[in-house]
């Protein structure tokens, strides 16, 4: 049976209100992906490091309660798991404080199997920061060997910012990899300030023969890939975009799977096909975003 392999960090975040903490919950898209995944039924196996404390108990189970298998998480004892504080203020405006303290040695994680066709989902922080990137990329490169479907979020994690000459090469080195790229539109003006949708796929993206799928800030998609385009309408806005973004994915990888799409029959698939897909993965992503993913003793759903 195929599986999805998704690579990110394993994170916790706080959202404080008024001074207060008022929700904690899981962070990042690729962890709520992979979670998306899970309540699904497909076999979703999540590739991080956190932890053995408290907070990174918290993230684990999290995780295993929603049916993503965690073997592959490397539970570290030199440190703590990240953790991210996010202030509201009430007006949309949010102020966010980064914690977590990581051994030198970093990402020792053991690699699942990777058969031909299976998923592999990676990106955000772990796809260009050192030193995890190193081990990270091994897997890519190994997946790509082994014909897996490599799925790219460019981006980083929330309140984190880069020197984006820093860390270009290895965005590059990762949309070069990737079938599809999967990103949110302040993701991409970001990483190339100045450059319109078009024009970011043009220089970037298109040489590599990969579909692109850009996601607007009025939650409007469109695919592009070697001539072809496929637009759907803005959805509405929603206030919970981690959710939206992490069903999105959820939602494509879902019809990479249940329509039998292969890595050879992924570079011919006609604008039809792609129309259905993404129309899945809205569908999906509405449904993500509806649910409250706040960790609490009853929660059992994203």
């Amino acid at each position: 049976m195929r599986k999805i392999i998704a690579i990110g960090e394993a994170v916790l975040d706080t959202v404080f209100s008024g001074g207060r903490p008022v929700k904690a919950m899981v962070g990042g898209r690729i962890a709520n992906a992979a979670v998306a995944l899970g309540d699904a039924g497909l076999p979703c196996c999540m590739v991080s490091e956190c932890c053995a404390d408290r907070v990174g108990d918290l993230v684990v189970d999290y995780l295993t309660t929603h049916r993503v298998d965690v073997r592959s998480i490397d539970r570290f004892t030199d440190g703590a798991t990240a953790l991210a504080a996010i202030f509201d203020d009430g007006n949309g405006n949010r102020q966010i404080v980064n914690y977590g303290r990581y051994p030198k040695e970093r990402f020792d994680v053991v690699w699942p199997r990777i058969d031909e066709d299976d998923v592999l989902l990676f990106g955000s922080l772990y796809a260009v920061d050192l030193p995890q990137r190193e081990r990270l990329f091994e897997l890519v490169r190994y997946a790509a060997e082994r014909k897996a479907i490599l799925v790219y979020l460019p981006g980083f994690q929330h309140g984190i910012q880069y020197r984006i000459t820093k860390v270009m090469p290895a965005i590059l080195e990762n949309l070069e990899m990737a079938h599809v790229v999967i990103a949110h539109d302040s993701d991409m003006a970001k990483i190339f300030p100045g450059e319109s949708m078009e024009e970011a796929f043009h220089n970037h993206v298109e040489y590599y023969g990969g579909n692109y799928l850009h996601i607007g800030n009025d939650l409007s998609v469109t695919r592009l890939s070697r001539g072809q385009r496929n637009d759907l309408p803005a959805t509405g806005c929603t206030a919970n975009l981690l959710g939206w973004q992490a069903g999105f994915t959820a939602g494509v990888i879902e019809c990479l799977l249940s329509e039998d799409i292969t890595h050879k029959t992924l570079p011919n698939l006609e604008g039809a096909t792609w129309n259905s897909i993404l129309r899945h993965a809205v569908d999906a992503a509405q449904r993500v975003a509806s649910i409250d993913n706040a960790l609490t003793s009853t929660s059992t759903a994203l």
